[in-house]
Formats: structure tokens, C-alpha cells, sequence
């Protein structure tokens, strides 16, 4: 059975198509428009699943969306008209919109289905729930017989929070939260005020707290959340103003914390830290109360998270540090594109499939779920673009790019399938000597153009991870903050955080092989098994999909060396002119 998931028209648009089962392909949109979060309809990450597999749209059994959009508009409507007459005109705002483009999305989703394959049947066209393809999108594709199931993120049609349990093939959720009342909100809330970008800074308000101290978690107890000892939260909604205005917070919530929102682009300031720092806190408490109920309420002893506060690291470390679960696995691409995903799991096992477990891996493939170019492409596409290049062995090209490595140089890494979800994991990734202590300075500022208090995480080997970081468990997907060894902190200095954490990537056998073949080359040649990994991109541009979308990006920064397929390029011998203004193009996240 040939099933294709969407996720559309809000943020992070993406396609995945899932065979009997198994997951073959999966994109987000923003890849191949090069429009950051592309909402938009995934025209391009469809087309190229159904070019990946063979297939024409007439030959998949179903189209699933990952949410019901006439719920959503219920709920609109319903928050509208429970607060009015404020909010009228955030409602005037949203509801031509709505009547626009998003009442009819059934309609409108069958006209471009049709668009790519006029043979379509719009009777193939089902709906998920969006929580409960949040669910599937973890559950389904653990490694794991029955486990309890937690999705959080800022909502969906109504439910903002989900507790379930999966059993075989079964996915049954009984506990819910309902807007708007919602730890995604809440913390996009903070995201806001600290003058991010809310549904794209909030890894950065993330990577903010260790800077600061958590001042302020009695007052965000006191004024904001009742947080239940069973993880049940409500929040104050007078302090909020994402229910009937333009904005998340307005002037009750800024004079709680003593001063306007920080306009982006303005100095961070020591309160924007404290700030982070305490509602990180708070995220961090609520979600071990949730998955302490979930363990009492199921028995069991795995957990699966979803939804994008599970893309929250820090909550997660902490959850498999101090939680009471044995065992955790989190959906790496646990945003709305892994709705697609879970809307196509959803459909599969509702239509009566056995479901294959094993134990020792996850149906995610590492998440190598993308795009890949064969070495014949990469070059005639290099030559196309006038790039100078030497072609190795793979034993060669690994060396050099090890050499250069320990030389301080920065090395842009394009191997393989490209990733699904928000994290490089070494196919589309940017790389540098994490024991060099100008590292986090030089990529922040000179590469990715970035702030400067960003942080970058550690590539290990995963049979070394124990012995550098304070983590006894696997970490593949980039999702669980750990301590670093205390006699490592020295020694890898840029990627060890002000705290002394850092978010680690364990890269073992699931993981790009070319990679893992760096980073054995690497120690081999220094002794040291990390290396910093941050994503193939400058600020506000998506990760690269393409030897092009690569190599524009190698001319328009400081990179010193792109390993592209099997082909090395040194910036120092190329004749294309370099890019000065490559990174404006893009507009900040």
C-alpha cells in the first residue's frame, strides 16, 4: 500500500510516502523553494517522493492531510466569539483569510493534487487529526512493541497536548489539553517577548537560557501557569493576547516582567537571559509532571514524544536524565513536517497493516529520507557551475578532509540523503575542530551570520559519547542535551556551553556512513572522536538540497572547503567570484 502525506498552510510544509509500512521519502517544502518554514502547498517535496519511488500520484492508494481544517476553523470561531468584542480585529484580520484560502483547504488540496496528476481520484483525499499524526509520527516508527506517547506543541485543532499509548499497531489517545491553554504558546509567548521570531526563534530563546538566571520561575508560577502535580497546566489568560490580538503578549504581561518586548535586532540584554533561563525551567518541570502521569497512567517503560515542544533538548536531557521512563525516542523532524509522516502512518495501520518491530533500530532510516545525487551528477553539475574540484577514493577524501579539519579550516560536508527535520546530521551539514576555542566565533559570525551566543553541537562517535559527555544513552537525531565529561570541557571548547552542556549528536551505524567515516578519520589522526556539526546554511536560509544550493553557499561565506559526493573544493582555488552578498539574501529567522 502506497501512502502520501502532506503537511501545508501553516508552517513547515512537507510530503513523506510510506510503503506497506516502511518510510521511503520524505521533504520539507522549504528545501527546494529555498523559502524558510515554507507554508505553502509542498508542490516540490511531493513531486520528488513520488520521482524517488516510481511513482506517478495515480498509482498512491491515498493522500492523507495531516489535520482536519474545518475543526480548526470551529475553534476560530469559537475563541472569537468566547472573548468578544475583543480581539474583533485580530478577527478581521484572520477571517477573510480564512474564508479565502483556508475554509475550502479539501477543495483547494484536490485542485492541486489534480494540478500534478489530472488522473488523480479526489475520493483518495483523507484527513488525520493533527495531534494523533504527531503521535504517529513517533510512535509507529519507534523501535519499540507498546510505549506511552506524549505529543506537545502550540496546537492543533483544538488539543495542544495528547497522552496515548501504542500497542503493535494500535494508537489510542486518551488525555488531552485544549486551547488555549498550551506549553507551545506559552513558551512562543516568551520567544516573543525576548524579540525572537515565534514558530522559528524559539531554539534560539532555547540557547539563550544557560546564559542567564532563572528569576523569574516564581513569578511565571504565581502569575501565568497552574501547573497541576499530575502535569494538567492552565494559564492566565490575562496576561496573554495570541486569543484576540496581533501579537503574543501585550501590556500586562510586559509590565509583569518589568519593560517592552526587545524589539529583533536590538541588543540582548541580561533580563532577556533571565527570562529564558526561567521559563526553560518551567517547560523543563511541566514536562517531567506530563511524562510522570503518562508512566503511571500506561505502565510502561517507553516513552514517544512529538509536536515541537519536543524539539526542545533541554526538556528532553533532563527527561531522560531524570525521568521515569527506561527508555525514550523522539520524532527528529517532531514539527508540523512530521505531520506529513504521521498522517501517512496513520492511514497505513488504520487500513489493517501488521506492524514490524525491531528492537535495536527505528523505522526513520537516520532520517536520510531526502534527496541524494550520484557522483556522475555532482560533477556535471560542478562543472556547470565553473567549481574546481579534485575527485578522491573515499580513504583519500576523508584524510584530506580530516587534515583540514585539524588545520582550523571549516568544511562544508554534502553526502548522501539529505535530511528530514530541522537538524544537519552530517549529509548537509557544516563542520570544524571542536577542541579549536575561536570555532563557536568564527561560524557564528563569519559563516552562518549568526548571534553570537548561539551555540553549536558535538558529532560523536557513538561508541565514544560515554566517555566525552554525561549521556548513557544513544542521541542520533540531535535531541538531548547532556552535561560534557568534566574532564573533556577543556578540550572541546566549542561546543561546550557557558553551563558546561551541550546538545549532542551520537553517530553510529543509522548515521551517513561517509560521516562516521570522518570522524573515525579524524580521531585516527587527533584522537579526539567530536567534531562541531551545525546545519549547511547562513541565517534564515533553509539547509542546502542541491550540489548547487551548496556550492553558492561555499562562495558566499568564509567556508574554507566543501566535500561534496566524492569531489574536494578549496575556496583558495576557485575562479568564480565570491558572493559578498549572499548572506542578505536571506531574511533573518
Amino acid at each position: 500500500m502506497h501512502i502520501l502525506g502532506i503537511s501545508a498552510f501553516y508552517h513547515d510544509s512537507a510530503a513523506a510516502l510510506v510503503v506497506d509500512g516502511q518510510v521511503m521519502a520524505a521533504a520539507q517544502e522549504e528545501r527546494f523553494s529555498r523559502k524558510k518554514h515554507d507554508a505553502g502547498f509542498p508542490e516540490h517535496a511531493l513531486t520528488w517522493t513520488l520521482e524517488h519511488a516510481g511513482l506517478c500520484l495515480a498509482d498512491v492508494d491515498y493522500v492523507v492531510f495531516y489535520e482536519k481544517p474545518f475543526i480548526k476553523f470551529e475553534r476560530l470561531l469559537e475563541t472569537y466569539l468566547h472573548f468578544a468584542p475583543r480581539g474583533f480585529r485580530s478577527f478581521r484580520a484572520a477571517i477573510p483569510l480564512w474564508l479565502r484560502d483556508k475554509l475550502f483547504q479539501k477543495q483547494q488540496l484536490q485542485t492541486r493534487l489534480r494540478e500534478i496528476d489530472a488522473g488523480f481520484d479526489p475520493g483518495k483525499l483523507l484527513f488525520s487529526e493533527h495531534h494523533r499524526s504527531h503521535a504517529a509520527s513517533a510512535f509507529f516508527v519507534s523501535p519499540f512493541q507498546n510505549a506511552a506517547v506524549l505529543t506537545l506543541d502550540g496546537v492543533g485543532e483544538w488539543a495542544t497536548t495528547t497522552l496515548g499509548v501504542g500497542r503493535g499497531a494500535d494508537l489510542e489517545l486518551t488525555h488531552e489539553i485544549h486551547f488555549p491553554h498550551s506549553l507551545g504558546l506559552l513558551y512562543s509567548a516568551f520567544t516573543y517577548y525576548a524579540g525572537f521570531k515565534v514558530n522559528s526563534g524559539e531554539y534560539k530563546l532555547m540557547g539563550l537560557a544557560p546564559c542567564g538566571e532563572p528569576k523569574y520561575v516564581q513569578r511565571i508560577y504565581d502569575h501565568l501557569i497552574d501547573l497541576k502535580p499530575d502535569g494538567s497546566f492552565r494559564l492566565n489568560l490575562d496576561y496573554f493576547e495570541y486569543c484576540t490580538g496581533l501579537q503574543m503578549v501585550g501590556a500586562r504581561f510586559e509590565r509583569l516582567f518589568g519593560g517592552p518586548a526587545r524589539k529583533p535586532e536590538e541588543p540582548l540584554r541580561a533580563r532577556d537571559a533571565d527570562i529564558a533561563a526561567s521559563i526553560q525551567q518551567v517547560i523543563d518541570e511541566a514536562v517531567l509532571r506530563l511524562a510522570a502521569q503518562a508512566h503511571a497512567l500506561t505502565g510502561l517503560d517507553q516513552l514517544c514524544l512529538a509536536g515541537g515542544v519536543a524539539l526542545n533538548c533541554v526538556a528532553n536531557g533532563r527527561l531522560a536524565a531524570r525521568g521515569p521512563f527506561e527508555s525514550l525516542w523522539i520524532q527528529p523532524a517532531a514539527g508540523d513536517a512530521g505531520g506529513a509522516l504521521g498522517a501517512a502512518l496513520t492511514a497505513s495501520y488504520a487500513h489493517g497493516l501488521a506492524r514490524n518491530v525491531d528492537a535495536s533500530r527505528d523505522g526513520m532510516a537516520g532520517a536520510l529520507l531526502g534527496p541524494e545525487f550520484s557522483q556522475q551528477e555532482i560533477e556535471a553539475r560542478l562543472d556547470a557551475l565553473g567549481a574546481r574540484y579534485s575527485r578522491l577514493d573515499e580513504t583519500d577524501l576523508l584524510s584530506a578532509c580530516a587534515r583540514r579539519l585539524d588545520a582550523g579550516d571549516a568544511l562544508g560536508f554534502f553526502q548522501g540523503r539529505m535530511e528530514f527535520g530541522p537538524r544537519a546530521l552530517g549529509a548537509r551539514s557544516i563542520l570544524c575542530d571542536a577542541r579549536r576555542p575561536d570555532a563557536k566565533d568564527v561560524l557564528n559570525e563569519k559563516i552562518k551570520l549568526r548571534e553570537s551566543f548561539r551555540p553549536f553541537a558535538p558529532a560523536v562517535l557513538a561508541e565514544r559519547a560515554s566517555e566525552w559527555f554525561d549521556l548513557d544513552q544513544s542521541s542520533p537525531y540531535m535531541l538531548l542535551v547532556a552535561g560534557v565529561a568534566a574532564a573533556r570541557r577543556g578540550s572541546i571548547p566549542a561546543v561546550t556551553h557557558v553551563d558546561g552542556s551541550a546538545r549532542v549528536q551520537t553517530v553510529g551505524a543509522e548515521g551517513e556512513p561517509r560521516f562516521r567515516g570522518l570522524l573515525r578519520a579524524f580521531e585516527t589522526l587527533t584522537g579526539c572522536p567530536v567534531l562541531v556539526n551545525t546545519s549547511f546554511n547562513v541565517r534564515g536560509e533553509p539547509i542546502v538540497c542541491t550540489p548547487e544550493d551548496a556550492f553558492r553557499c561555499f562562495m558566499g561565506t568564509e567556508l574554507d572547503c566543501l566535500a561534496i559526493g566524492r569531489c574536494l573544493l578549496l575556496k583558495s582555488e576557485q575562479r568564480v567570484a565570491a558572493d559578498a552578498d549572499y548572506g542578505a539574501r536571506f531574511k533573518p529567522d
